[in-house]
């Protein structure tokens, strides 16, 4: 007889512990830094304007980001805690939203639990959820998106509502960083490609074949074309109770010429600044921080996992081409994500970028990589991956002092860390 085929059970309770145990390693030293450091000294001041209602500062990106900051400061105070907690709920959030996103692409419970694995010790993710920037808000949203846009293919009969919210998280990421756009556009392209695959004759308003059966094209315009748009229009309202009011004269187009002309200058060089390729192979790293507090040597670095981000280039290419050849629209999904993000910057008028910018595209890697670890896993190679997620877990407990400020013994320990000339 012909066997059931199988239901793997959902790691919801798993990816929960993942999460909670993540949070709480964020939360370590979280306030040590008792004075802004790094990007912090420019989003911080726009969030006090905000809310004192004074000048717009930093005009060069949209509101969101700066308006969750300054929601912080005006629940909590004006003081480390206030400026960082949100960005660390954010930092979770975004790992929670990651799992059940690929969760929901590819119902793995080892792809899962091994993307979450690779994010919490990926460093990146942890660093960026422990300061006052708008590339975690950013994140976060896109990865809300990415998990209401899996899941409403997933579950068809809740995919009205869960593209609605694809188009809200998608809208909130652009109003935090412009780095979101190109990811932003993925969701209705792949939704117009999917049914013009389906081969309807009623292609725009038939509800009928993939990806969200229910759902017509024109409908799907709305949630992922018009929705995002609205939210993000909506995200500049806090400007009108500015006593310099951006939008005051020429309104959104107009300010968002500033905005376009302030991203393309042409700024001085930076000790720190990188391009993409350095990005790819973990060669460049930022240290955020790095000072005597109180007599005591600290140190905040923005690294890739060294192990994680060199393995994830082969897992790659092995995704994309696994995933035409089988058809796997997860592993296509992932390397399209991957691509995207990083493809910005090949083409960006932006003349100083730098390896923060590798945050976004940096997920999907570690994605791509949680792919074929779990390929390698349902084939029976348990061994390998395992090692490969206990390598990253002990490589992040090495740096984990340097990626949360933690007191160092001499003024020269970053040499313990800066294993390559672009790290130091």
């Amino acid at each position: 007889m012909s066997q059931a085929p199988a239901q793997p059970r959902d790691p919801l309770g798993l990816t929960m512990l993942v999460a909670v145990a993540f949070a709480a390693l964020c939360s370590i030293r979280l306030t040590v830094l008792t004075a802004p450091y790094f990007d912090e000294v420019h989003y911080l001041p726009a969030a006090r304007e905000m809310l004192a209602g004074g000048e717009y500062t930093n005009r060069e990106h949209p509101l969101l980001g700066k308006t969750i900051l300054a929601a912080g400061i005006a629940l909590f105070g004006d003081a480390p805690f206030g400026w960082r907690l949100f960005p660390l709920l954010a930092g979770v959030l975004a790992l929670v939203a990651s799992m059940r996103a690929i969760w929901h692409a590819s119902h793995s419970r080892f792809a899962t639990l091994a993307f979450g694995i690779l994010l919490a010790s990926g460093f990146m993710l942890l660093v960026q959820a422990r300061i006052a920037m708008l590339d975690i808000f950013m994140a976060c949203f896109l990865a809300l998106a990415t998990w209401q846009f899996t899941a409403a293919i997933r579950k068809p009969e809740q995919g009205r509502a869960r593209l609605a919210a694809t188009g809200l998280f998608l809208g909130a990421a652009m109003a935090a960083k412009w780095n979101a756009i190109p990811l932003a556009m993925l969701p209705g392209i792949a939704f117009f490609l999917a049914r013009l695959s389906a081969g309807r004759r009623r292609f725009f308003s038939s509800r009928r074949g993939i990806p969200v059966p229910g759902v017509s094209l024109v409908e799907a315009a709305l949630w992922l074309g018009a929705i995002p748009l609205a939210a993000y229009a909506l995200s500049f309202w806090p400007a009108l109770f500015l006593q310099d009011n951006p939008l005051a004269s020429g309104g959104l187009v107009a300010f968002h010429r500033e905005m376009l002309g302030l991203q393309t200058q042409v700024l001085a060089p930076h000790s720190y600044q990188s391009n993409w390729p350095d990005w790819v192979l973990n060669a460049r790293a930022i240290w955020y921080y790095y000072e005597a507090v109180d007599g005591v040597q600290r140190g905040v670095l923005l690294l890739g996992n060294p192990l994680t981000m060199l393995l994830g280039i082969p897992a790659l290419f092995w995704c994309l081409a696994s995933g035409i050849s089988e058809r796997n629209w997860a592993r296509i999904g992932m390397v399209t994500g991957y691509l995207s993000s990083l493809g910005l910057w090949f083409v960006a008028e932006k003349s100083m970028q730098f390896y923060y910018h590798y945050f976004v595209p940096h997920f999907f890697l570690l994605g791509v990589l949680a792919l074929a670890l779990d390929a390698l896993w349902q084939a029976g190679y348990r061994r390998l991956p395992l090692s490969v997620l206990g390598g990253s877990l002990a490589l992040f407990a090495w740096f984990y002092p340097v990626l949360t400020s933690a007191a160092l013994t001499e003024p020269m320990s970053f040499l313990d860390y800066a294993w390559l000339n672009g790290w130091r």
